[in-house]
């Protein structure tokens, strides 16, 4: 069967010269029709790199193509013309980026922005195009077709833009789709429907998919083969069956048992200890205004009664949309309660202003999902970390010492103090946000999605660097996720919310794994690659027949 993606031998170096440092050394796969290759490995080892140079979308300042071959459909795409590529991009081959909100124009209704790949490619009328559009915008099952034709990206949900990024790709059927991370940000029932969504048209067009992921399970649920890559290389090919029970590389078995289980850990002995943070009947009401001067209200977050113990960990699980983020950033007052009570250490601070709000600030820090944008790229990793001490009274050389010591405690190289954010890795940056969260010494940490970016195996290391934190410093961490698999491996206890209410809460152990509540058990049953013992190498049927 002729390959629709031919790789061979590719070389991408830090410049045309063959003695260059090389980012990609010498990568040969293929991808046939209705074939869908997983390309998986951990952060930094090739595989968007290898995407962008099939594309043709290397950033030519910094990276360049300088061995192998490239051929789409037999066309060698190494020595074609940027004219060419031009030509070649959305009508032979097309790509769905992670980040959809970044990928399209935020000021044009995303309707005229598929048009005008049919303007560029075609010579459609604006009827024909119009009912083209209308009709992927079907296939990809989006509802209200007319409505979000004339939408911006902002008025969509994370699922809706990623449909509206798959219709793009595929509105003049290419021969081959590049999908990279297109779920990584989205929660476990929508990125089941954008998983069977990318099946389907494969299946109807006869596409075959080259799908970039870290997540194991995914490439469970997905792949027909798996390519597993490591600092630029290849170190394991083959069927997917093949890959998921007889791994031979030791580290694709590592990346195996990096995928966190969904069967939740021991649960740790409940000691009563104080209770540091709880809410009552917590609310937020968004109002928006039409142009026709209505007024439309959106309860994110209603009568939200939860209680957080010194020492727990308390996980706030759901879909996007179902309010697990207003309720976090509510908590810290990043954005101000419509209604209810939040105590903190036994202190209400719902309703203080800003000014009196400040000496509580310090009680209860926060860690974002992206450490990048989080972290002042133009300020060094010491400074990040001494900021709030110092503007609490802290002498400088003191914050600059218990920065030094942070690092320590999140295992990083006393050296980092004085680098930059872009000098370390993903997984880097996060540690690099937690001690900056640590350094004031609060009673709460909020950590809103802070792992959901990372590949498996950091992921596995941050997490446990959070358990490490919480046995020396006692800490109570309010862990927000759409992961079931993380929440099930760190949370005491876990909170299930659905449209801004919680529709069931207890242990970790009963909720996850007896779960009373149809919404629930959706959300487990929609978990990637839930048939698999990915760590022992087996169905989870196979697990359970020899218990």
């Amino acid at each position: 069967m002729t390959a629709v993606l031919d790789i061979q031998n590719l070389v991408v170096g830090l410049g045309h010269r063959t003695h260059d440092p090389r980012i990609i050394d010498g990568v040969s796969l293929e991808v046939h029709e209705r074939e869908t290759l997983c390309l998986v490995g951990e952060s930094g080892s090739g595989k968007s790199v290898t995407s962008l140079a099939v594309m043709g979308l290397l950033p030519k300042a910094a990276l360049a193509a300088s061995g192998g071959s490239i051929r789409l459909v037999g066309e060698e795409l190494l020595t074609a013309s940027d004219r060419r590529l031009r030509q070649l991009r959305a009508t032979r081959m097309a790509m769905i980026f992670q980040e959809p909100m970044t990928a399209l124009n935020p000021v044009v209704p995303v309707g005229r922005q598929i048009d005008e790949v049919l303007r560029a490619h075609t010579s459609l009328d604006a009827r024909a195009r119009r009912k083209r559009i209308l009709d992927m915008m079907e296939q990809v099952r989006l509802p209200e077709i007319e409505r979000i034709f004339a939408s911006y990206p902002h008025r969509l949900s994370g699922g809706q833009r990623q449909r509206i990024m798959i219709a793009m790709a595929l509105v003049l059927e290419p021969k081959l789709l590049i999908a990279d991370e297109p779920t990584t940000a989205l929660d476990v029932t929508t990125q089941k429907q954008i998983l069977a969504l990318i099946r389907d048209l494969q299946r109807n067009h006869g596409t075959a998919v080259l799908f970039i992921t870290h997540d194991m399970g995914v490439v469970a649920e997905i792949a027909d083969r798996v390519a597993v890559m490591r600092q630029g290389r290849l170190v394991e090919t083959g069927p997917l069956d093949a890959i998921l029970r007889q791994p031979q590389m030791e580290y694709t078995r590592n990346l195996l048992a990096s995928v966190p289980s969904l069967v939740p850990r021991p649960p740790r002995v409940d000691t009563r200890e104080p209770v540091v943070l709880e809410t009552h009947e917590l609310g937020k009401v968004y109002r928006e205004r039409s142009f026709l001067g209505k007024t439309r209200e959106v309860k994110a977050a209603d009568n939200v009664t939860l209680t957080l113990r010194k020492g727990r960990t308390l996980g706030i699980v759901g879909e996007s949309g179902s309010g697990k983020s207003t309720v976090a950033r509510c908590i810290v007052r990043l954005i101000d309660p419509t209604s209810g009570g939040i105590r903190l250490v036994g202190r209400e601070i719902s309703e203080l202003s800003r000014a009196l709000l400040r000496p509580h600030r310090r009680r209860i820090q926060i860690v974002f999902q992206d450490p990048y944008r989080s972290l002042n790229p133009r300020v060094t990793v010491g400074e990040s970390i001494a900021e709030g001490p110092i503007n609490y009274g802290v002498p400088r050389t003191e914050a600059i010492e218990k920065a030094r010591e942070l690092l320590e405690l999140v295992d990083l190289p006393v050296d980092a103090i004085s680098r930059y954010p872009h000098q370390f890795s993903g997984g880097q940056r996060q540690r690099i946000a937690i001690a900056r969260a640590l350094a004031l010494d609060p009673d709460v940490l909020v950590a809103d999605e802070a792992v959901s970016a990372l590949d498996v195996s950091v992921q596995a290391q941050v997490l446990e660097l959070l358990d490490e934190i919480q046995r020396r410093l006692g800490i109570a961490l309010l862990f927000i996720t759409h992961d079931l698999r993380v929440a099930a491996q760190i949370c005491d206890d876990v909170l299930v919310m659905q449209h801004g209410r919680i529709v069931e809460q207890g242990q970790a152990a009963q909720v996850l794994s007896r779960p009373q509540q149809a919404y629930t058990r959706a959300l487990l049953d929609a978990a990637p690659g839930r048939g698999w013992d990915f760590a022992n190498f087996r169905p989870v049927e196979a697990a359970i027949a020899t218990m």
